[in-house]
């Protein structure tokens, strides 16, 4: 869907729904006045009443108001004006984005931007409303027979009513549908189900994007992984009868010279564990362990669609860890790309052993600095639950731009230590190092694992465990978590931005 942006005034705009925001309270907003003075100050009326409270995330409709030239108007409601913070606003955007697909309106403006949210600017509100909306009306329904829920309207045309806002509007509006329709993509793909989504699957995804989004895609298959020495991959592989692959997908934007920056998803595209099994219960959310991979994908689709002015390289380990008489086995000694060997203890912490090569792999690229994502550990999600995503790094820059770039689009992170004290844990007796560490700090032990592959460049590892998807219920899904914050990070690390 491509959002528009327009200077205009609601009062005199035709369309299904008009969009305007209130606050809570009895008065107007000034962005509102022209709405209330063209319905005989009925709006007013409905504030002092109570009919219209302003209240966080309140939606209230009015058919048919006198005086306007719309269908509906929608009036949004976002709390106290002084104390409205972002994070707040685009929950009530989201909340009117709902209200919007659950009705029959296929020709929505909304008048939004121009609420007053604590310091942010009509370019952030602009980005964070397309967001919400391009978020609040995915649905999946490819796979069913007859599709359910609401749809998403034909035409959405996002407006201020100053002109000398527009530019601004544009830009942030620009930017939001970009991370955006990154953040659908990943989300279709993690929802995708397993005998669909494979390893092959996903990389012709990735060879589709190199004709639409004109980007520069490889894949290497088992045979080239074997010759490149990926043991600690291809020993994932073994208990699968999908071949694994490994994606590499290049966003030229910069100059020949300029580094890269490598984003490095994990790509699981089912886990039940290998020979140490998961439990039956919820294994098939195991579909979303390829989560990492699909953020991959959204960064580097935003990337690609903002036109940025960097190099970026994502590169994707994509397998399936089953069980199998031919799958790795607790005490097996495999040999990574680096030469490293490896003594598995528990084949369901695999994630760590495709990225181990894939990072190896990475070095070649000669990237300013690498970034991995991955569902690594489920004691990430017992440490953080599911509304910051973990983050561990070797250097300490590295790890405040991508903080300040989870406070900026609203998806954060938080620090965990990657002292030397934890790397003991992964002592092994028959190998280089055993693949866990035992049960304490488990989210950091494998951060440790994966910095052995890191030492050639700057490095950050995101565990995005807790954030990557819902569980049960109308909400189970994936989230397109961690887009925002990598899209982010692109957008900074942009020398217009630097």
């Amino acid at each position: 869907m491509k959002l528009s942006v327009k200077a205009s005034t609601p009062d005199t705009q035709k369309a299904h729904c008009v969009v305007i925001g209130v606050y809570e309270g009895r008065t107007v907003p000034d962005f509102a006045k022209r709405v209330d003075d063209a319905m005989g100050g009925a709006l007013k009326q409905r504030l002092a009443k109570g009919d219209i409270t302003g209240k966080k995330n309140q939606v209230n409709v009015l058919y048919g108001p006198e005086g306007l030239a719309c269908d509906r108007l929608m009036v949004v409601g976002f709390g106290k004006r002084h104390k409205l913070k972002l994070a707040d606003y685009r929950k009530a955007c989201r909340r009117a984005a709902e209200a919007i697909r659950n009705s029959a309106c296929r020709d929505v403006f909304l008048w939004l931007p121009e609420v007053e949210v604590k310091q942010a600017g009509v370019e952030q509100t602009s980005r964070q409303l397309a967001e919400a909306l391009l978020d609040a009306w995915y649905t999946f329904g490819e796979l069913k027979s007859e599709p359910n829920g609401g749809k998403a309207p034909k035409r959405v045309t996002i407006c201020v009513s100053d002109k000398r806002q527009l530019k601004k509007a544009q830009s942030g509006v620009r930017e939001g549908q970009a991370i955006g329709n990154g953040m659908q993509v990943a989300r279709r793909l993690a929802d995708l189900p397993g005998n669909i989504c494979t390893p092959s699957f996903l990389a012709g995804e990735a060879r589709k994007l190199q004709r639409s989004h004109k980007l520069k895609v490889t894949v290497l298959d088992d045979k080239e992984m074997k010759k490149q020495g990926m043991g600690a991959l291809l020993s994932v592989a073994r208990g699968s009868r999908q071949l694994p692959k490994l994606i590499v997908m290049e966003h030229h934007g910069g100059k020949k010279s300029d580094a890269p920056i490598a984003l490095v998803g994990k790509g699981l595209t089912f886990d039940a564990g290998g020979i140490s099994i998961k439990p039956a219960a919820g294994m098939d959310e195991m579909k979303y362990d390829m989560c990492g991979a699909t953020s991959v994908f959204g960064a580097v689709i935003a990337a690609s669609e903002l036109n940025l002015p960097i190099n970026v390289v994502g590169v994707i380990p994509s397998s399936e860890n089953l069980p199998d008489g031919n799958a790795n086995k607790p005490g097996d000694i495999v040999t990574s790309m680096s030469g490293q060997t490896i003594e598995i203890l528990n084949t369901d912490a695999e994630g760590r052993l495709i990225l181990s090569d894939a990072l190896t792999y990475t070095a070649r690229f000669k990237p300013v600095t690498v970034i991995d994502i991955a569902t690594l550990t489920g004691a990430c999600v017992i440490a953080l639950g599911h509304y910051a995503s973990g983050l561990m790094a070797n250097n300490q820059r590295l790890a405040d731009q991508l903080v300040k770039a989870g406070e900026r689009s609203l998806d954060r992170v938080w620090q965990l230590p990657l002292w030397d004290d934890y790397q003991s844990s992964l002592d092994s007796n028959f190998a280089d190092m055993a693949n866990i560490g035992g049960r304490s700090a488990g989210t950091i032990t494998a951060g440790c694992f994966l910095s052995r592959y890191a030492k050639e460049f700057k490095w950050a590892h995101l565990d995005i465990a807790g954030t990557a998807w819902q569980s049960g219920g109308k909400e189970k899904g994936a989230t397109g978590r961690i887009v925002p914050l990598l899209s982010q990070y692109l957008i900074d690390s942009s020398p217009k931005r630097r």
